[in-house]
């Protein structure tokens, strides 16, 4: 165990920019004193002078380092710019220039036009702001990546252990935004879960779709759709020519134990060798992370949220300094593969509604 370590010296290499819109939070200021100091990125935090001088006094620092600075929102001159591209994005929506500047007056808005804009690299956000409203600003402003229709989020496992394959990382989606995903939602989930494990991990994806059924061993229509975003996922990689081996439907010893893969599965192409499992919906998910989490001792990092055009995260609004810290050097890593994209509206509403009732907790 130790992949933070390792994604920690990789985002030290990346030259990367984060935004901590949250400056009104002491634990935002002290996180932004350990990214800088820790030389996984710049930083930039919203704050206004008030706000700024309140929580650097309440958590006892003061920025000496070059690499932080300190931008109000309220009335810094890009402002206005971004609130003309917004209105831009979004007239279709009936979002006009007076309801565009109410817009950037939101810090979370703000920063995430900065962010599509190119100002930073990424943003970390969602210690005080509910996760409702971080997903609807990035959405709105930043939009999904190419290709990708459905937002997503999946966990990085840590484990105690290697697999038998030798993997002591695997990557676990959806396990925290779509309770029942179509079998196209999964080609989304299983090709967005391909580019974040891409970004973190260095090495050639290898996705598995899990269900009770292996290659055809039981029939229910709940095979079919695993099944069907197994064929459409392969369809997906051959068009695009994409790195990614993937097989589905595989019962879970069939996806990660090439002992069993070689009698279940023994013309799958993954034998048995998986570092992505893809569950076929957020109740098998969600369970098994954290059966994986509790009883195997693994650490999940996560949710990370993947789908995105650039690299936007959430936090848990009981995280510590050190939690931001660590989910922002994951928003370094995801950014080193950033190809940009348009901004798309498809669910904008639904993944902020399924995440307040879903990923609490």
């Amino acid at each position: 165990m130790g992949i933070l370590n390792d994604l920690i010296v990789k985002a030290q290499a990346a030259d990367s920019t984060i935004i901590l819109p949250e400056g009104q939070d002491p634990r935002v200021m002290k996180a932004a004193e350990g990214i800088a100091a820790k030389k996984i990125a710049k930083v930039i935090v919203l704050a206004t002078p008030e706000e700024a001088a309140h929580s650097l006094s309440e958590a006892g620092v003061t920025f000496k380092n070059n690499d932080i600075q300190i931008v109000d929102y309220l009335t810094d001159p890009r402002a206005e710019e971004f609130a003309a591209l917004f209105q831009e994005r979004r007239a279709h929506k009936g979002v006009d220039m007076d309801k565009a500047r109410k817009a950037m007056q939101n810090r979370l808005f703000f920063g995430n036009m900065m962010v599509k804009e190119d100002h930073a690299d990424g943003m970390v956000s969602g210690s005080i702001a509910s996760t409702p409203d971080m997903l609807r600003a990035a959405f709105q402003c930043v939009g999904t990546a190419p290709g990708i229709k459905t937002g997503s989020s999946c966990f990085l496992m840590d484990l105690q252990k290697p697999t038998d394959a030798g993997y002591s990382t695997l990557f676990y989606a959806d396990c925290g935004v779509n309770p029942c995903p179509t079998a196209e939602q999964l080609v989304d989930i299983g090709i967005a879960t391909a580019q974040t494990y891409r970004a973190l991990m260095g090495e050639q994806p290898k996705i598995a779709f899990l269900s009770f059924s292996t290659k055809g061993s039981a029939k229910h229509e709940l095979v079919d759709k695993v099944a069907q975003g197994a064929e459409l996922t392969r369809k997906r990689i051959q068009e695009e020519g994409l790195d990614i081996l993937v097989d589905g439907e595989l019962q879970a010893d069939a996806a990660i134990l090439p002992a069993v893969a070689a009698k279940k599965a023994p013309d799958s192409p993954l034998k048995g060798a998986a570092n992505i499992l893809i569950f076929p919906d957020l109740q098998a998910g969600n369970i098994c992370y954290k059966l994986t989490e509790r009883l195997a001792g693994a650490l999940a990092y996560g949710p990370i949220l993947q789908g995105l055009a650039k690299p936007i995260n959430d936090l848990s609004r009981g995280c510590s300094a050190e939690d931001i810290i660590g989910v922002a050097v994951v928003t370094v890593c995801q950014g080193l593969l950033n190809k940009g994209a348009s901004l798309t509206d498809d669910n904008i509403e639904a993944i902020a509604r399924k995440v307040a009732e879903h990923l609490q907790g």
